[in-house]
């Protein structure tokens, strides 16, 4: 086995040189670590991962949990939490919970086994009553809507904001006849992404002046197909609708081609908002006008919140909320 004796000696270096160079210290001259890294390609040096982590008691692995893989929002998610953990020092695993409460509950327990220094998951089915689950001194941060009234590492985004300002920009662009699909309303005790954007998009509604009706407001399944057959349903209903509110981009382009298959046509018969701005929103026919959330700056707080957990950094009881702000991208979805 090569050893960083090894590498140090064909390097010409020290061993703590080497050190330096596989743990990404700083300080090392650009040209020192160029020797360094050629010698440990020609003798094809491995860094002993299993060593190290019993040296520091870590292994090096945070897991994100997340409801889907396929879906674009937590690729999206994925990429920036990958970017931002491996600049930490640290490998990002992802595994798939799809949102059923016994996975995310096994998520929870075979990471406090240790085969991991901590776990960052989009919660879907945990609730308020599992929080003595998420605390202890094993890190854990939650991702998503779902509300717990004690305190714990929880990133979220601001949903009520975000709903609000799609229902006022869609009455901003003249519609009168607004409806939401992928909302729920009723549901004061148990807020997730459905009753926040819902809620956001009644308010929006009455500072616009119009009326907030929650029978326009559709809980559908948060696919493409959902978004789909939602629009199919609403229009078979009503033949006015001018304006529709989608709960994730994902639902909006399914809507969008329901509605080409029913004969109506995006803008001009009805303008459409989605929310969470994935990559492939402006790339439509039309370009999708969606509710952005500030995905960096979540992302940056999610690693932070479990990094300093891992590291040590910050006291066991000193539990953090951050909301990622929102903006409303315009695109040929909603413009007159």
């Amino acid at each position: 086995m090569v050893t960083m004796q090894d590498v140090a000696h064909r390097a010409g270096v020290s061993v703590m040189t080497v050190s330096n160079v596989v743990n990404d210290q700083p300080h090392v001259r650009a040209a020192t670590r160029a020797k360094v890294l050629a010698a440990i390609a020609e003798l094809g040096y491995h860094v002993n991962t299993a060593a190290r982590s019993l040296r520091q008691g870590r292994t090096g692995v945070i897991v994100l949990a997340v409801p889907e893989i396929d879906r674009p929002y937590f690729g999206l998610l994925a990429t920036l939490l990958i970017e931002r953990a491996a600049a930490r020092g640290y490998d990002l695993v992802v595994e798939q919970t799809a949102a059923a409460r016994d996975r995310e509950l096994d998520a929870v327990a075979r990471s406090r086994l240790r085969s991991s220094d901590g776990l960052i998951m989009s919660a879907v089915q945990l609730h308020d009553d599992d929080v003595g689950l998420l605390h202890g001194d094993f890190p854990i941060v939650i991702l998503g809507e779902r509300s717990f009234t004690q305190p714990l590492d929880h990133v979220v985004m601001a949903n009520e904001d975000g709903g609000a300002l799609a229902s006022r920009h869609l009455a901003e662009r003249g519609c009168r006849r607004i409806a939401m699909l992928g909302g729920r309303t009723g549901a004061p005790h148990d807020d997730d992404l459905t009753t926040l954007r819902a809620r956001g998009f009644l308010a929006g509604l009455v500072a616009a002046g119009l009326a907030a009706d929650e029978g326009l407001v559709r809980s559908v399944a948060l696919t493409f197909e959902g978004g789909y057959q939602g629009t199919i349903d609403l229009l078979a209903e009503t033949d006015d609708i001018d304006g529709l509110f989608c709960a994730t981009d994902v639902v909006a382009i399914g809507a969008v081609r329901a509605l080409s298959d029913r004969g109506l046509r995006v803008p001009d018969d009805v303008r459409v908002v989605g929310f969470d701005d994935v990559p492939i929103a402006s790339f439509l026919t039309p370009s999708l006008t969606s509710i952005a959330p500030d995905h960096a700056a979540m992302a940056d707080a999610v690693i932070a919140m479990i990094v300093d957990r891992i590291e040590g950094s910050r006291d066991p009881h000193d539990y953090r909320t951050f909301t990622g702000a929102v903006r409303l991208v315009e695109r040929e979805s909603s413009r007159a």
